[in-house]
């Protein structure tokens, strides 16, 4: 199981906050913030009145970017790709499985069908969800997988050329196969999956688009319990069910005041108060697509600095919107941001605006393409990116606004729209 930022800063805080409270230094107010409020949700039951308008990917569906990842081994010159568990298999076949020690693989091939190696005792769950092919080869505990995949391969008339590796395949599960087919040339499986990928269809925009919907709903809900001694740990236990209650399962990163200005947090244990800043980025999964939304607000009433520095953020986030269309660099739009902040004395480079302005995004929180400085790529209609620039001032705050945003055959649009200030992060 994979943890993620969020959910490793939630442990973390957790962990810490256990650690001062029980080490018998904190006073009775820092007790009492302690405290895990009753959650309103927790015996709720689900109902998923935004997540349920989720429409499935179909068999069609499937076959088409089979096809497609089938046209790009050609170009690329490759003669088959090999995946593991993760986002990829899950793309292409819809089969849902993790990464362990133990090797389940699909070998695909650029011409004919599907091969998979899997545990002999873990056959019947695979077999539940492979729909493509029915070449199913099964090792025991004390066997190894990789003549399986060689075999695969050679019985498809490959014992030469080029295998292509999907980005996320454990070393040791490409070496093996190395040294099994020693006629193959191992290389970087991305010119077809991470291709495959980066441009969405209408059907995954929609699923995209309606996560971050709800998203950015459960962060309303949410909001709304913002109370003098909360602890940042009980905003984050109500994100996640207001989530649920919408049918999605979610989370989110909370940082309140000067923690706002560590963007992927801290943890230190955190209790709001008046004036602080509240800093919430978070997201959550419908049919496997992922959101991805920061909004940022002040328990109170903002003070100049914090709306001066919301107001050049919100500048920089619309000025990356505006530069993205089809046929524009990647780096030009983290650019485009960047000088927003830079011109209001926020720079220079990654000074005060710390990170990249943005991310692909899609069965991944997190996947290709970047919106970074270098990256040449041209952008693509279809393509899903964040927009998320930021300024971040230790000691004091952070700032950043978030939202994903689409291109569009004509430019790009947010999903969710903009922020429009720190006293309505909602409209």
């Amino acid at each position: 199981m994979c943890v993620d930022r969020r959910q490793f800063m939630k442990l973390g805080g957790f962990g810490a906050l256990a650690l001062s409270l029980g080490g018998g230094m904190a006073d009775a107010d820092e007790m009492r913030a302690a405290e895990i409020h009753e959650d309103p949700y927790q015996d709720a039951p689900l109902q998923p009145t935004m997540a349920g308008r989720a429409k499935p990917i179909t068999r069609e569906e499937y076959l088409q970017r089979q096809e497609t990842a089938r046209r790009y081994m050609r170009e690329a010159g490759l003669d088959a790709i090999f995946l593991t568990g993760g986002s990829s298999l899950n793309y292409f076949t819809g089969i849902q499985w993790g990464i362990s020690e133990r090797l389940f693989a699909m070998v695909f091939p650029a011409k004919g069908e599907p091969g998979y190696v899997a545990p002999a005792f873990e056959k019947g769950r695979a077999l539940e969800q492979i729909k493509f092919g029915g070449d199913v080869r099964t090792w025991e505990e004390d066997q190894s997988p990789y003549q399986l995949v060689a075999g695969i391969l050679k019985d498809r008339g490959i014992v030469s050329g080029k295998l292509g590796v999907e980005e996320t395949v454990k070393f040791v599960f490409s070496d093996g196969v190395a040294k099994a087919a020693p006629g193959l040339s191992i290389s970087s499986g991305d010119p077809v999956s991470a291709r495959c990928r980066r441009v969405k269809s209408a059907h995954e925009v929609d699923l995209i688009r309606l996560a971050n919907e709800i998203t950015l709903k459960a962060f309303e809900n949410a909001l709304k319990s913002l109370h003098d001694g909360m602890i940042h740990l009980e905003l984050g236990a109500k994100i996640s069910a207001a989530h649920r209650a919408l049918g999605a399962t979610g989370d989110a990163l909370v940082l309140f005041g000067k923690h706002s200005a560590s963007p992927h947090g801290t943890v230190t244990p955190q209790v709001l108060h008046e004036g602080d800043v509240v800093l919430i980025d978070g997201g959550c999964s419908v049919l496997g697509y992922r959101s991805d939304i920061t909004r940022t607000t002040v328990f109170g009433k903002p003070s100049d600095r914090q709306r001066q520095v919301c107001e050049i953020v919100h500048r920089a986030q619309e000025a990356a919107l505006k530069t993205a269309r089809p046929g524009v660099a990647c780096e030009e739009v983290d650019a485009a941001a960047r000088k927003v902040i830079t011109d209001a004395a926020f720079g220079p480079d990654y000074k005060y605006f710390t990170h990249r302005v943005g991310h692909g995004i899609g069965l991944d929180g997190h996947e290709w393409t970047y919106l970074v400085r270098g990256n040449k790529a041209k952008l693509e209609a279809g393509m899903t990116f964040s927009d998320e620039p930021g300024i971040y001032i230790p000691g004091e705050f952070g700032i950043r606004l978030e939202d994903i945003m689409v291109i569009t055959p004509g430019g790009a649009e947010l999903m969710t729209g903009q922020a429009p200030s720190l006293e309505h992060p909602f409209g």
